[in-house]
């Protein structure tokens, strides 16, 4: 008996999501379903691949050896499916994006509607995370990265980049005054991230050539979280102009400190796995949005 994609896929499932119940929830199937797939795939290669206990499952050296072919196999299966469709013109299939919760809200979510419409055969996975995620492990097509670029392994497309400014709401600033110096933030409620300090530096200089440095009296692990908490009163923040365009719109957060605030933008890129020539699902997502961030001007 040959051995099927559909143990393959399962196969590869389970190792990924680290369960059966997991891996049959990703494929839509019955725990039982994809144990049974598993026990057939072992007895046509008459080895062990998994050794299955309780709590975990960990691969044979023979397991480890096969993963790496059942994945070139799917590849290729897949590689195969989007040329085919590639041909007819119609990108097809499910991406999965990731995005920190802000950017996803303010950018993509508005742009789901025109997406779907353009392209109703692709199935949008949309994923949020505020730390950065590792795209094989979490099986993510594409993420969205927002300052300087590290991974060095990934492949990118730069969406544009977005201006940082000090806000905080008309209510804040009625009760405890408009900072007129840089000191004098000092004397405010500061909201800061609690995750990572790199993004506590503010673009307003504490002394000749040196961005300051905060000491948040109050944080958050989510941009998202810190601009409700501007808009609440809670404080002034560092906001990016993609998450604040409709507030400052609205006249629901205001600027501090503008005249010495410095030019600073973070750069935005989409990054993405992929050694071969990029799948239309993938292409046909960063040709829509970075069209669209052009054409709204969302930056």
């Amino acid at each position: 008996m040959k051995i099927t994609l559909e143990e393959l896929r399962a196969w590869v499932a389970v190792v990924d999501s680290g369960s059966i119940t997991a891996a049959a929830e990703q494929l839509e199937q019955t725990s039982s379903g994809i144990s049974r797939a598993l026990s057939r795939l072992e007895s046509k290669l008459q080895t062990t691949l998994l050794h299955r206990t309780t709590r975990r499952l960990a691969l044979t050296e023979e397991g480890l050896i096969f993963l790496e072919h059942a994945r070139q196999i799917l590849t290729s299966v897949e590689q195969a499916e989007e040329q085919i469709a590639q041909r007819r013109e119609i990108p097809a299939g499910r991406l999965r994006v990731n995005a920190a919760a802000p950017f996803m809200l303010h950018v993509i979510v508005p742009l789901v509607d025109a997406f779907r419409r353009s392209y109703p055969l692709i199935q949008l996975e949309l994923n949020t995370d505020d730390i950065v995620i590792d795209l094989l492990e979490q099986q993510t097509d594409i993420a969205i990265r927002i300052g300087e670029l590290r991974d060095s392994t990934l492949r990118a497309r730069m969406l544009g980049s977005s201006l940082t400014r000090l806000m905080a709401s008309p209510a804040y600033l009625e009760r405890n005054g408009t900072p007129t110096t840089v000191d004098a933030l000092a004397e405010h409620q500061l909201i800061g991230f609690s995750a990572s300090d790199t993004h506590n530096f503010w673009p307003v200089w504490q002394r000749e050539g040196e961005f300051l440095q905060i000491k948040p009296t109050l944080s958050a692990s989510s941009g998202e979280t810190i601009r409700q908490l501007a808009l609440a009163g809670q404080g002034i923040a560092r906001l990016s102009d993609f998450v604040t365009r409709e507030d400052r719109a609205a006249g629901r957060l205001i600027q501090v400190l503008e005249a010495e605030t410095h030019e600073y933008r973070l750069p935005i890129h989409a990054v993405y796995y992929r050694n071969t020539t990029l799948s239309t699902r993938i292409t046909c997502f960063l040709d829509f949005l970075r069209d669209q961030i052009a054409e709204q001007q969302l930056f």
